[in-house]
Formats: structure tokens, C-alpha cells, sequence
């Protein structure tokens, strides 16, 4: 329990007026440095914090305050952590999932939002904010029909880029690198899938439309410096499948991957666990492990180590070692969301596309 909340219940159950004091003169979740303690106010039978950390109940009960309407709960949360979650408000047989009533920190993500915990020590990295100083890159749209200048730029193709747009903050992250010199000025393709769990779970028909029909397009239409080692693919979860997939089919096209918190199922022994729609992943992925080739030269892979997927984005490092390729490996404390992707950015792209800072002083 947080030394407010102990503070408040040292003289027993507390006044309506001493409960509203402290709701006015704290700031929650409650922060210790290395617990969380979560507050919910109102009438309820129950109430559980529903947060998803690979290894944590997904469901912690909270506890009535005696004397009060206040529910309280705390779990461990090492320094520098960041999680999502939301509360569950149970009346008889109804419950109700909820943001955070007394939190007005949110993530958004394509299926709406979550409340945000910024365990101790953890800040929003600067260069993911709007600098004014930085110049403004442009978004174009265009349609290939298919599933089927005098300066030239390296490419980066990214999955479910629309969704880097809105929950990674993609574009202000690009303009903030570029204007530090830390990456150079390059082309981003912006991806999206209208059915990713089938077309990014290892379809040769998507690897074919990115390597050949988005690639071609590209060429002929924009000033590319042409080589693999400057063009790169880019993807989060099922998206990390599509690129490593992509990759894996052309290997002589690709020479990056920025690969965060990839759905790299498989099975080594008997069948998996993750459902009937992770069935083409796992063919991909043991066929991927018994032969990976060089899909590459360069790979950056992140995961949240309160992720499930931890341990098979762990288990490709020394397969991928093994092959001879750079990679830069990192976990972070957090979980499989955007802001936590957002926040890997800046490692992953300018490991990647080096810009002329990093040129000059590595």
C-alpha cells in the first residue's frame, strides 16, 4: 500500500471530507518506487484491474476501504515500467470495462483506450513531442492496383503504417530524427492491411505485393539509392511476421528489418497454444527456424518483457546470431502496445539508417 493511501486510513476510516481531500491532493495511480498502488471511487460488488502483463493474474481484486467507497489495490512495478490497463466494475452479474476514472493519461490503439501507469522513472522520450523547429514531412497516398529528382533517398515500408501514424506518433518521430541529424532524409511507405491476421501470417501473396509490386512501384516513381542496404522493412506484432516474412522470401531486396514485439510463434514439440489464427504463423516460423538464410544484414528486434511473446522474440537472437547478421536486440518494461513501439523508434531507426551524426561520432 502507497504511503498516502496509509496515511489516510491511520485513524481508521476516514471522513467523506479527509476521502476527498486525498483524491484532490494526490495524482493516480499512486506511485512508489517500486509498487503501484490503483484507486477506484464508487459503488460497485467488485471491482479488478484488468492489466496484461505476461506472468501477472489478468484480473487483480481489488479491496473495499471499510467505512468508505473507495477500492484500492497494489501491485510490484519495477522502476521504469509503463503498462496499459483498465478497471472492471462488477454490479451483480454485469461488468463493465473502464478507463481509469482518476487517471487522465490515455494510449489510444485501433480498438479505442487504455489507461496509462508511468511506473517511477519513466518519461515520454522528448523526440517523440512536436519540435517546432523541426521540418515537416509530407504524407502522399497512393493505390497500386495489385495484390498484385536529382537527390536520391533511402526506403523504409512500413506495416500497418496508418497505425504508426496515430498511436506511435510515426511522423513527428521521423521529422525529430531527421531535423537531429540522427537518421537521413528518407522515403516511407505507409502500409495497411484490410486483413492482417491472414495476409501478414506468413502469405507469400503479401510477400510478393511488398517485394515486387510496392518495390517496383517505388523505384520507378521516387529517387531511391536502389540498394538493399538502404531500404528497409518495418512492422509490430503480426506486421513483425509480414516484414521477417517479406524478407525471408527476397532475401536480396531487404537489407534492414525493425522487427517490435513480433508474433514469431512456433513449435518446436506437439502443437501450440495460441489459437487456430496463429496456424500459418507457426508453419512460417518452423520452417523459418530449420532454415533462416539471410533474410538481412541488419535487424533491430524489441519486445516489452511483460509480453508473452517475450520468449520467442528472445529465442531468435542466437538463431539469428548464428547467421552472421547485425543485430541490436532490446527489451523494454512494458507490454504489446503502440507506446511502447513509439518509444523503441529512435533506437531502431537510427541503428538502421545512421544519419550524419552518427555517421561522424560512432
Amino acid at each position: 500500500m502507497s504511503a498516502a493511501l496509509s496515511a489516510l486510513l491511520r485513524d481508521g476510516p476516514p471522513s467523506d471530507d479527509a476521502v476527498q481531500a486525498f483524491l484532490t491532493d494526490n495524482a493516480f495511480p499512486l506511485v512508489d518506487a517500486h509498487n503501484i498502488t490503483f484507486v477506484y471511487r464508487g459503488d460497485a460488488d467488485r471491482v479488478l484491474l484488468r492489466c496484461w502483463i505476461a506472468g501477472l493474474n489478468t484480473a487483480q481484486p481489488f479491496e473495499r476501504i471499510e467505512g468508505t467507497d473507495l477500492w484500492a489495490v497494489t501491485i510490484e512495478l519495477p522502476a521504469g515500467s509503463r503498462i496499459e490497463y483498465k478497471f472492471e466494475r462488477v454490479q451483480g452479474e454485469h461488468g463493465e470495462l473502464i478507463t481509469d476514472p482518476l487517471n487522465p493519461v490515455l494510449a489510444h490503439d485501433p480498438f479505442g483506450a487504455n489507461s496509462v501507469c508511468q511506473g517511477a522513472g519513466y518519461e515520454r522520450p522528448g523526440w517523440t513531442l512536436r519540435d517546432p523547429d523541426a521540418r515537416t514531412g509530407t504524407l502522399a497516398t497512393v493505390q497500386l492496383p495489385s495484390f498484385r529528382r536529382n537527390r536520391r533517398y533511402p526506403l523504409l515500408i512500413v506495416h500497418d503504417g496508418f497505425d504508426y501514424l496515430q498511436f506511435a506518433s510515426l511522423a513527428t518521430v521521423l521529422d525529430n530524427l531527421i531535423h537531429r541529424l540522427e537518421i537521413p532524409p528518407l522515403i516511407v511507405v505507409l502500409t495497411q492491411s484490410p486483413d492482417r491476421l491472414r495476409e501478414y501470417a506468413g502469405d507469400d501473396r503479401h510477400a510478393a505485393f511488398i517485394a515486387e509490386d510496392v518495390l517496383g512501384y517505388m523505384h520507378r516513381e521516387y529517387p531511391l539509392i536502389g540498394d538493399a542496404r538502404n531500404t528497409g522493412l518495418m512492422g509490430a506484432s503480426f506486421g513483425g511476421v509480414a516484414a521477417l516474412h517479406a524478407a525471408w522470401r527476397y532475401p536480396d531486396r531487404f537489407g534492414n528489418l525493425l522487427l517490435q514485439s513480433g508474433s514469431f510463434a512456433f513449435s518446436d514439440l506437439g502443437h501450440h497454444q495460441r489459437g487456430p489464427v496463429f496456424d500459418p504463423v507457426v508453419a512460417f516460423m518452423n520452417e523459418f527456424r530449420r532454415n533462416p538464410g539471410l533474410p538481412a544484414q541488419k535487424i533491430y528486434l524489441c519486445c516489452g518483457i511483460y509480453e508473452s511473446l517475450i520468449y520467442e522474440n528472445r529465442s531468435l537472437v542466437p538463431l539469428l546470431q548464428r547467421q552472421n547478421i547485425e543485430l541490436r536486440f532490446e527489451e523494454a518494461r512494458d507490454a504489446h502496445n503502440w507506446e511502447n513501439w513509439r518509444d523503441r523508434l529512435q533506437n531502431g531507426l537510427s541503428w538502421l539508417f545512421p544519419g550524419p551524426l552518427w555517421m561522424v561520432y560512432e
